[in-house]
């Protein structure tokens, strides 16, 4: 009988990669995945920076290139980061990834061993816990309210608590809630990690797709003690078929991170950075941004006004002001795991709860995605979706 590591047992299927396989059919009206919309996609620009890449650098494009990625990508990562995040760093402590997943995976590898304890906002991005649960820790979870991470909360956990190894967080427009850190809670997240020396992660696909208010600073930004590694993606913001996604943290984690990446892939691609880093010398990547934070806000508010106006009351749900995702909450009794069997037979799906809680329960909470779907099918959907749930509450 063929015996697998004791680590596979915690292991199991994605609930959205499995749906994700469900809506491939044309009759879905899928909220599940996390995607962006295709039709957004530069693929004529792309199309001519790959052209571009070949033409000038096709040979180098073609081998193989150093661990830590393509260094004139890294270097417009820095300048990016600057311009955005209002983070001050150099190429030395950037790493390129197969998107910020590839990332998450690294650092639970450098970090975490059996037993460990590893503290979440609840509810967190089911990826992480994914990743992160391969290496076999504990999670502490660490109640939100409608402005993220309750700070008193997580100052009682690490005063509490032994061997937390990091602290992961999403302070933008978060996966799968929708919230938002204010300032005032990034800085009290700041001087409670520098009061225990607790190492974080700041993960920030969707930071640039914000439609309303003020943008906030990264937490990274704030960080004089070298203990926030910060993981940024072009997925979102450009194509998510190149998987490059990058970390940015202090010169010792980067180099671990480094041996990490020549054990397990060598590198990441040599052409898709290439062809990104071109893209960005010829075309103009902040006019693109705005295009699609153009569409997403549109979907949104669409799917947003939608709900007020067909959900039962009993339905509470999140108004985000950027990234992908709204949340929405029901009675304890609901069971959207069962939720969604009933919803795809009238061919609508969503992501149920309950495994975006790393320690399970929850099962009253569905997210629903707005940023790949035309308004019909929002709209369509959106009505088919509240008679599921009102009769569900009957």
């Amino acid at each position: 009988m063929v015996k697998f590591a004791d680590r596979m047992d915690g292991m199991k299927a994605s609930d959205i990669r499995e749906l994700l396989k469900l809506t491939t059919r044309p009759e879905i009206i899928s909220f599940a995945g996390g995607l962006p919309a295709p039709e957004l996609f530069p693929v004529e620009d792309i199309k001519a920076a790959t052209d571009a890449v070949m033409d000038e650098q096709g040979r180098a494009a073609l081998q193989y290139g150093p661990t830590e990625g393509y260094l004139p990508l890294r270097e417009k990562i820095v300048e990016r980061m600057a311009a955005k995040n209002a983070v001050h760093t150099t190429t030395d402590n950037i790493i390129l990834t197969a998107g910020s997943q590839q990332g998450l995976d690294y650092v639970a590898k450098l970090f975490i061993n059996p037993g460990d304890v590893i503290v979440m906002e609840s509810p967190s991005y089911l990826g992480a816990i994914n990743a992160f649960n391969a290496y076999q820790p504990k999670f502490v979870e660490i109640p939100t309210d409608e402005n993220g991470m309750i700070m008193e909360e997580l100052d009682k956990v690490l005063a509490t608590t032994e061997n937390v190894k990091f602290i992961y967080v999403i302070p933008d427009f978060q996966n799968p809630s929708g919230r938002t850190w204010p300032l005032a809670r990034r800085k009290q997240f700041m001087e409670i990690i520098n009061k225990y020396g607790i190492p974080a992660i700041e993960d920030n696909p969707y930071g640039e797709l914000r439609f309303k208010g003020e943008y906030q600073p990264a937490l990274k930004s704030m960080d004089t003690e070298g203990l926030v590694m910060y993981m940024g993606t072009f997925s979102k913001i450009m194509a998510p078929g190149y998987r490059i996604g990058w970390t940015c943290a202090n010169h010792e984690i980067i180099e671990k991170l480094n041996l990490i990446a020549q054990g397990a892939a060598l590198q990441t691609s040599t052409i898709a950075p290439m062809i990104i880093a071109k893209y960005m010398d010829m075309f103009d990547l902040d006019e693109h941004v705005d295009k699609i934070r153009a569409v997403y806000k549109h979907r949104c508010e669409l799917m947003i006004r939608t709900m007020r106006e067909t959900f039962p009351p009993e339905a509470k749900f999140t108004d985000p002001d950027g990234g992908l995702f709204t949340w929405v909450e029901l009675p304890d009794y609901v069971n959207t795991r069962d939720l969604a069997a009933v919803a795809l037979e009238s061919s609508v799906a969503f992501v149920p709860g309950s495994g975006f809680f790393p320690n399970g329960g929850n099962n009253c909470c569905m997210r629903l995605n707005y940023s790949c779907m035309p308004d019909e099918r929002i709209v369509e959907g959106v009505h088919r979706l509240a008679e599921v749930i009102k009769a569900a509450l009957k």
